[in-house]
């Protein structure tokens, strides 16, 4: 048998669950994705590499993004099947010719379009695993800070 002291709890043990449940709804709020007025806040559009006729070479993957959210997002990941690896660049123009760095993410400011193409903040998909040619497509998963994961299609152009 239990005491009664054991079945009911004490008001410290009711205010700290009561503390502990708000601040689980206070999170589970901040990793709600972020959506602007109806509808996703994040938009993906014209994704597209150009053509790889050999295998294991490197492309720019260009795309539009639209955020329609209040608040600044983040690409922090790209994950495509025809690649082994993705990395985030931009393009430094200090002295000398142009260079691309790697960086951790991508900034999407609030209410903006930003567009990823070469001479700016774009995708690397390194170490392609098949030849791509113009007409075909494939799926990516886009990954964002707020708005999450983002499956969009890429469209391959022909050779530049």
């Amino acid at each position: 048998m239990f005491a009664a002291s054991t079945l009911v709890p004490d008001q410290h043990c009711i205010a700290t669950f009561a503390g502990a449940a708000v601040l689980v709804l206070h999170l589970g709020a901040a990793v709600t994705p972020a959506h602007g007025g109806g509808g996703e806040a994040v938009k993906i559009a014209d994704a597209w590499v150009h053509a790889a006729e050999q295998v294991g070479g490197n492309v720019v993957l260009s795309m539009t993004i639209r955020n329609e959210a209040d608040v600044a997002d983040a690409l922090l990941r790209v994950r495509c099947p025809v690649a082994n690896f993705s990395e985030k660049h931009t393009v430094d123009r200090g002295e000398g010719s142009p260079a691309m760095r790697a960086i951790p993410s991508i900034p999407i400011a609030a209410s903006s379009t930003t567009v990823l193409k070469p001479d700016a903040y774009h995708v690397m998909l390194l170490q392609t695993r098949q030849m791509l040619a113009a007409g075909e497509a494939f799926n990516c998963a886009i990954v964002f800070q707020k708005a999450g994961t983002i499956e969009t299609e890429v469209k391959v152009h022909g050779l530049p």
